[in-house]
């Protein structure tokens, strides 16, 4: 009965993080207007299904990880009440961020609801408090540092690589009018005729002044465009990546799932969750941190998805959440436009994510006990 508790939890905390995470990696698609919610949310759904598809292969040691296994005794890791415990905590605290439109960290919530069970039910002494620095808390704490300086960085580069491309204006190819020569016109004839006409590669607006006839028409925009859907995609995978084995994690080694189907089930949660339930930390991500172009919120996209997927194979439980926000924070500060208020108020959510989910996992812990 208990395991069929923890796998009810695990996928109700799966369902949490979808309501939470999926969008993150699309809402510079909606803050810059470059897509509307639904296509997002369709190319986030998507994407981070790819992720979690991939993460069983490529990220097996988040999915160890996060069983417990390292932080506490191996005995009391295994235990299913000891995992039921750390998925009520952490998924107790993901749906309370989500009913109030913060976005929070899953990781973050797992790892206090970890801390809190731990100390309950395998006592002070034995927590690894030095697993807990350098493997969780080191890579929590220093990510939306290093998305932040780096979205800055890269946000001046971009735009001028947006300016040289002429991203920003479409350009066309047109047939523009050769005046004929006026030396040998008959008497009475138009001094203006217009003789062939030769092609022409420039702006709409150069080939408006000359007169030509536009032939083809190129946007350069939609080329940018093309690269942020992309980049919001590879956000999307690197979070599936990243964060389907951490909840996975809670169902090893129980006999009410096959180790096989504990990432399929817990990526479905996480779709459906998406689907049903984003639209409030959506708008938070969207329109509540900065005002963006396509162009820095191609940049804040580049910038997480790199990091989130260097992070993956190493088995270091960096956050989406505190990397893509941290990356518009670098927007926010670079572009002047960043709602600080809105800023502030987010990041005390993220410091008091860990002590809420440890509270939450002991009383579930105490419980059991």
């Amino acid at each position: 009965m208990i395991e069929v508790a923890l796998l009810l939890s695990a996928l109700a905390l799966a369902f949490a993080n979808g309501a939470n995470d999926n969008f993150k990696g699309v809402a510079t698609l909606l803050g810059s207007r470059r897509l509307s919610y639904r296509r997002a949310l369709a190319l986030a759904t998507v994407s981070t299904a790819a992720g979690s598809a991939a993460a069983m292969v490529l990220a097996t040691g988040l999915a160890r990880r996060f069983s417990g296994r390292g932080l506490v005794p191996d005995a009391v890791a295994l235990e299913p009440a000891f995992l039921l415990a750390v998925a009520l905590g952490a998924g107790g605290t993901v749906l309370l961020a989500t009913r109030l439109g913060f976005p929070i960290s899953t990781t973050h919530a797992l790892t206090g609801a970890l801390l809190g069970v731990g100390l309950v039910m395998a006592g002070p002494a034995r927590i690894s408090f030095g697993v807990l620095g350098a493997s969780f808390l080191a890579p929590l704490v220093a990510s939306p540092f290093v998305a932040l300086v780096l979205a800055a960085s890269l946000r001046a580069p971009l735009l001028r690589v947006a300016s040289r491309r002429g991203w920003t204006e479409p350009s066309c190819l047109c047939a523009a009018p050769e005046p004929a020569p006026l030396a040998g016109v008959p008497r009475g004839a138009f001094a203006g005729r217009v003789g062939p006409r030769r092609l022409e590669l420039g702006s709409l607006e150069s080939c408006a002044q000359h007169g030509a006839t536009p032939l083809l028409t190129v946007a350069p925009r939609g080329v940018a465009d093309s690269l942020h859907v992309l980049s919001a995609g590879a956000v999307g995978f690197a979070r599936g990546l990243n964060d389907t084995p951490k909840m996975a994690g809670l169902l090893l080694g129980t006999q009410v799932i096959s180790d096989g189907l504990g990432t399929p089930a817990v990526a479905a949660a996480i779709a459906i969750g998406g689907l049903l339930a984003a639209r409030r930390v959506a708008r938070t991500l969207s329109f509540g941190i900065t005002a963006m172009d396509g162009t820095e919120g191609l940049g804040a996209n580049i910038v997480t998805a790199a990091l989130v997927v260097l992070a993956s194979p190493l088995g270091l439980p960096v956050s989406t959440t505190h990397v893509s926000c941290g990356a518009l924070f670098g927007i926010g500060a670079a572009n002047g436009r960043g709602r600080w208020r809105m800023i502030g108020a987010v990041v005390a959510a993220w410091v008091i994510t860990l002590p809420v989910a440890a509270v939450l996992g002991a009383l579930a812990g105490a419980g059991f006990r």
